[in-house]
């Protein structure tokens, strides 16, 4: 079951955020920073954060932004972020259901395009993407303004 998450949700959002090698140097459990961003999120309309449920426990989450822009037409964007599944359901094809999940949502919408963006040491991830039907038609960049912090 997917779902649009809970302020009560953001402790698993957190922990399944932190479950693999490059959240685990960058999150941290319990800091009051997640719940403070967790009400901008719900309360803008062009953030959906959801979870997966199974059992009863948050086992996957996405988040979902729509961006209006002038280019392309005046095209509509919807980007995915923070695609995580937890580590014991990996495999399972609950990923695949999120991001199919997020792709309907952006039709929805009328969106023209969805992106995203992976990480470069994923391999795994691009192929996975690329099997839904993505393709790596960008390069990303990024500018770091805490350079000094850890939670990058």
């Amino acid at each position: 079951m997917i779902r649009t998450a809970g302020a009560a949700d953001v402790p698993a959002i957190v922990a399944l955020l932190a479950d693999d090698p490059l959240g685990a140097a960058r999150e941290r459990p319990g800091d009051p920073r997640y719940a403070a961003a967790f009400a901008e999120i719900a309360a803008d309309p062009n953030q959906v954060l959801v979870v997966a449920e199974r059992g009863g426990e948050v086992v996957g989450t996405l988040q979902l932004t729509f961006t209006p822009g002038l280019s392309r037409l005046a095209a509509l964007r919807a980007t995915i972020e923070g695609v995580r599944v937890r580590s014991d359901q990996r495999g399972a094809g609950l990923g695949q259901e999120l991001v199919e999940w997020a792709v309907e949502r952006a039709r929805e919408r009328s969106a023209a395009l969805v992106q995203l963006t992976t990480d470069r040491s994923r391999p795994d991830a691009h192929r996975f993407y690329e099997r839904l039907g993505f393709v790596p038609s960008h390069v990303g960049m990024k500018l770091d303004l805490n350079p000094a912090a850890t939670d990058r």
